[in-house]
């Protein structure tokens, strides 16, 4: 009895397994599906995306009356700014902690995953720091640390060169961005999702 069980039950998880291959997507096409997913976000909302030109000959704005994003396409990451923020760039050599507010949803889906702009005695604390214009980051307290791990995503430092870091909380920089899966956080670079962020940077000590 026992013999003719067990080859019955290797044919069904070979069974499964096949199917489960079968029914598994590639990395282009899990690639493919972000890209519809962000030109299907970008259409829903009205955003107009300019050339990195365009931002350059608009002293590095963006129109926020024209929902005006800059693509940056070495990296794909999609930017508006709110406000520049006052204070001072982040200069070369430079390591500044920053206090960001912050509001992170899946585009895929619409779910907010996580969020700090509704308790403001608890905002996330990172260091950034510029070394010959090349930024890296690392969370330090909050929600982006105790969920993905202290390493700041790339997307979140792509606004760094054109912004001003100040402490005047009625002036700080404020950004809109669209962060696909390469740029993004550890769990979207793992299972390729876009996210969209509202985030505000204030410098810190």
């Amino acid at each position: 009895m026992k013999k003719s069980i067990y080859p019955a039950l290797l044919l069904m998880a070979t069974g499964w397994l096949t199917q489960a291959c079968d029914d598994g997507e590639t990395y282009a096409e899990m690639k493919e599906k972000e890209r519809d997913a962000i030109n299907a976000y970008i259409q829903s909302e009205g955003i107009n995306v300019i050339s990195i030109e365009q931002f350059y000959a608009q002293d590095s704005l963006t129109n926020v009356e024209n929902n005006e994003f800059v693509l940056f396409k070495d990296n794909g990451v999609y930017m508006q700014i709110v406000r520049k923020g006052e204070g001072e760039p982040l200069e070369d050599g430079e390591r500044a902690e920053l206090i960001a507010r912050y509001k992170e949803v899946n585009i895929k889906t619409n779910e907010t995953l996580t969020a700090n702009i509704f308790s403001a005695a608890n905002p996330d604390v990172l260091t950034v720091t510029n070394k010959a214009g090349s930024y890296t980051g690392a969370f330090t307290s909050g929600y982006m640390l105790s969920t993905y791990g202290s390493s700041v995503p790339s997307g979140w430092l792509v606004p760094m060169p054109y912004i001003r870091l100040g402490r005047n909380t009625d002036k700080i920089a404020k950004l809109r961005l669209i962060v696909p899966h390469s740029e993004g956080q550890s769990t979207a670079s793992s299972y390729v999702y876009p996210c969209y962020y509202e985030i505000t940077y204030q410098k810190g000590r």
